[in-house]
């Protein structure tokens, strides 16, 4: 075969190549990366929870609109605050990876890819003890050990455990991926440089094709592939180079899809309810100052008629009114904002049963009561705290917002605001209502499964 037709069926092949890598790798390279994801963020939460890091006040303000890797963290300086400013950018990082970056063979670049590549090594994975060649390794080795000092109750240690075991096995499925888009990519770019620079040349070097080669921005000129196309086209071992290159790019047969056993369901379950009975902290942080701004309400200067009927009611024995604040909060049903006279008393009464519930789903001695349940009475548990939680975080947010615009002039800058408390708890929602879709995508599948005839368990 000489270079023409091998430049054209080298065409051909990344055709075929990119058809195969769109329709079967890359939706497999994103879904292996949500897991990653899921699995980093149980562990992240982990951490907050036992307050081995803090929550990042920035974290859902901070835009993410390109791959980027974050600063190593040193051994030296403030560790608590590299940790809790790194891990929280690496999370935003996975998370912009897993929900607005498009995975296809035009984006994943070598260039992009390579950023890609960064991220997952950012954290290693693989060798994920004190050895670890890198101080952020080191770092997050060191934090995590922490975990157990004291005991972990067996829900968080088997959440810690499980999610260390599937970020070191996930790095390695999805490095595989990494490899098959690279290699795609590698062919493409000396494709590219025999139709606009080499194909009419005889001989070529380096240097030679480096100055032909335009320089355009995201486009770095590589010299390694440029080397390797010299050695194809113009080489004694071309040929051989060059039909290794092809079979290089041969789409796979296909093999018989082997079922794999099924992920326990009741784990997913489980995992959703320490997520959403993390909130506890969050929410726990958040009643001292409502009931700080609601004193400061009732404690505002009065006018005489009001002082008056106060010390009225006062001689008569009567109970004092409640306080009532009217809120405004999103109506995600309506579109509209909807209104609210909110007994504060009341509602303080029942945030203290809620504070209880929440702490009991991630506290000692909860997991044995949770894992002795069946799985019907978890799911139903789980999607009924979500509701709960959600409800609650709307509320709050409504009076969060009411006591900072309604607090009287003199007393607004004593006014305490919850906004990094809500932002925890709406991270916690999010995280556990993924959770309860994983759970009901893996019981459709299942039953999807079972009415063709085959066994979900393997």
């Amino acid at each position: 075969m000489n270079r023409a037709e091998y430049q054209k069926a080298l065409e051909e092949a990344l055709n075929a190549r990119a058809e195969w890598l769109e329709k079967n790798e890359l939706p497999k390279f994103k879904d292996e990366f949500r897991v990653f994801h899921n699995s980093f963020t149980c562990l992240y939460r982990v951490l907050l929870q036992k307050k081995l890091i803090n929550e990042d006040p920035y974290k859902q303000e901070a835009k993410v609109g390109e791959i980027t890797i974050p600063r190593p963290i040193s051994l030296e300086g403030d560790r608590m605050d590299q940790l809790t400013m790194n891990l929280s950018a690496y999370d935003n990082q996975l998370d912009f990876l897993v929900n607005f970056f498009p995975f296809s063979v035009d984006t994943l670049n070598l260039e992009n890819i390579k950023r890609v590549l960064g991220i997952l090594k950012y954290i290693d994975w693989t060798r994920f003890n004190m050895d670890a060649p890198t101080s952020t390794t080191k770092a997050v080795v060191d934090v995590v050990n922490q975990t157990r000092v004291g005991g972990l109750d067996s829900l968080t240690a088997n959440t810690v455990n499980e999610a260390l075991d599937r970020l070191n096995k996930g790095t390695g499925v999805i490095m595989g991926f990494l490899k098959n888009v690279t290699a795609f990519n590698r062919e493409s770019y000396k494709l590219e440089l025999r139709r606009t620079i080499t194909g009419s040349m005889n001989s070529a070097t380096v240097e030679e094709i480096k100055k032909k080669c335009p320089a355009k921005p995201g486009k770095p000129f590589y010299p390694d592939l440029a080397e390797e196309l010299i050695k194809e086209d113009f080489s004694s071992s071309g040929e051989k180079l060059r039909d290794e290159a092809l079979k290089q790019l041969a789409i796979p047969e296909t093999k018989p899809k082997t079922i794999k056993k099924e992920v326990s369901f009741k784990t997913t379950l489980l995992e959703g309810l320490v997520i959403i009975g993390s909130i506890a902290a969050a929410l726990g942080e958040s009643v001292p100052r409502l009931d700080e701004n609601s004193q400061l309400f009732q404690n505002r200067k009065r006018g005489l008629l009001e002082k008056l009927t106060l010390v009225f009611k006062q001689m008569i024995n009567k109970e004092p009114e409640p306080a009532i604040y009217e809120i405004e909060y999103a109506d995600n049903g309506k579109g509209t904002p909807a209104k609210e006279k909110l007994n504060f008393d009341t509602f303080r009464t029942e945030v203290d049963k809620k504070l209880r519930a929440f702490a009991s789903l991630s506290g000692r001695g909860s997991a044995v009561k949770l894992e002795a349940m069946e799985e019907k009475q978890l799911a139903a548990l789980l999607e009924k705290t979500i509701r709960e939680a959600q409800a609650l975080h709307k509320v709050l947010t409504g009076l969060d917002d009411y006591f900072k615009a309604e607090a009287p002039r003199e007393s607004r800058d004593k006014i305490r605001g919850i906004k990094p408390e809500l932002g925890t708890m709406k991270n916690a929602i999010i995280r556990a209502n993924q959770k309860r879709h994983e759970y009901n995508a893996q019981v459709e599948e299942g039953e999807q499964l079972k009415k063709l005839g085959i066994n979900p368990a393997g």
